[in-house]
Formats: structure tokens, sequence, C-alpha cells
């Protein structure tokens, strides 16, 4: 590598947008010189989506309290985090992603600084809509809800944030994100 140091790719965006397709395209293409860590959730491995570390309350409260995590955060019901395993990769100069947190992304950036990209996936509001029905885990209240959250993620985010499209096929968003990688150096 020719950097000292990786960067840390920090994925964020609304539940429904791609995250977790997007990065196992990601490892699949780039899985030789990108890592792509696995999250510490309170939450059964079993439910579906990303592939986690699952936690009990007490086992997260101990790591915690024990400093294993570099990131942790409350959400939806549940406790996350990032491994502390982050900086040894990162010091090696192994760039990283996540799954991040859009409400945490001030967090991610106090600890990480210029090593952080912030990434945020969006998609189109109206597909958005049909993968959240599609997928059967909300009734229509919480996807109307989560639709409005989605439009507001979008505000107040930094200029350093990558911006990648996934309405279409995920080709493209990988497209887009190689192109950002390359005149993001």
């Amino acid at each position: 590598m020719n950097r000292q140091t990786g960067r840390l790719f920090y994925v964020m965006g609304p539940s429904g947008a791609g995250k977790d397709s997007f990065m196992r395209a990601v490892r699949e293409r780039w899985g030789d010189r990108l890592l792509v860590a696995h999250r510490y959730i309170t939450r059964a491995a079993s439910a579906g989506g990303e592939n986690h570390i699952e936690l009990s309350d007490e086992e997260f409260r101990l790591r915690q309290s024990l400093g294993l995590f570099a990131l942790s955060w409350e959400a939806n019901g549940h406790h996350y985090a990032l491994g502390c395993e982050l900086e040894r990769w990162l010091g090696s100069g192994v760039d990283v992603m996540v799954n991040g947190s859009r409400a945490y992304l001030p967090q991610a950036q106090a600890r990480f600084g210029g090593r952080l990209v912030p990434i945020m996936i969006s998609v189109a509001p109206e597909i958005l809509g049909q993968r959240l029905r599609a997928r059967g885990r909300e009734g229509e209240d919480e996807i109307i809800r989560r639709l409005e959250r989605a439009v507001a993620q979008d505000n107040g985010l930094p200029d350093s944030v990558w911006w990648l499209d996934n309405s279409g096929p995920l080709a493209e968003t990988l497209r887009q994100f190689q192109s950002y990688q390359q005149g993001g150096d």
C-alpha cells in the first residue's frame, strides 16, 4: 500500500437503500485490498440482513466497558458497535468499509478524523418504497415513516460525503464508488 494509514469507508443510508447488497458486492470485487468489517449487534444473527456478531445486552455492555469497541451507538432498540480491530487494520494501511449510522457520523469523524470517508447510499423515494414493501417487514404506516426519515437524512451531511445513487443496477453503484476512489486519493 502507498499510504501509511488506511481509509475508513463509513457507509450510511436508509433502511432498504441496499447498503448490505452494496457492501457484499464491494467485498466480492475488491476484497483483496479492502476489508468489510462486521458489526456487533444486540440482534439475532438469524434476523436477516447483514452478517454481524450477535451479542446479548450483557455481552455488549461488558465489551463496551472493556474498551473493545472503536465506536458504539443505539438505534431501533438495539446496540451497535464496531470493534477496536479497525484501528489495527487502518494502521497497517488497509482500507476498511463499515456499515455506519448517519446519526453517529460526528462520533465517527471525531474518532477517525481524515481517515474517515463518509458514503451515503441514496435511492429514489418511489424505489425505496417498493423495496420496503417487497421485503414485508413493516406495515404501511412504518414504511411511510421510514420514507420521511430517508428524505430528512439527506439534509445536513458534510460536503465530504460520497453520494452513491443505488436506484438502478448495483453495477452502476459500484462504478460510482470506483469513480470516487480514483478521484479521491
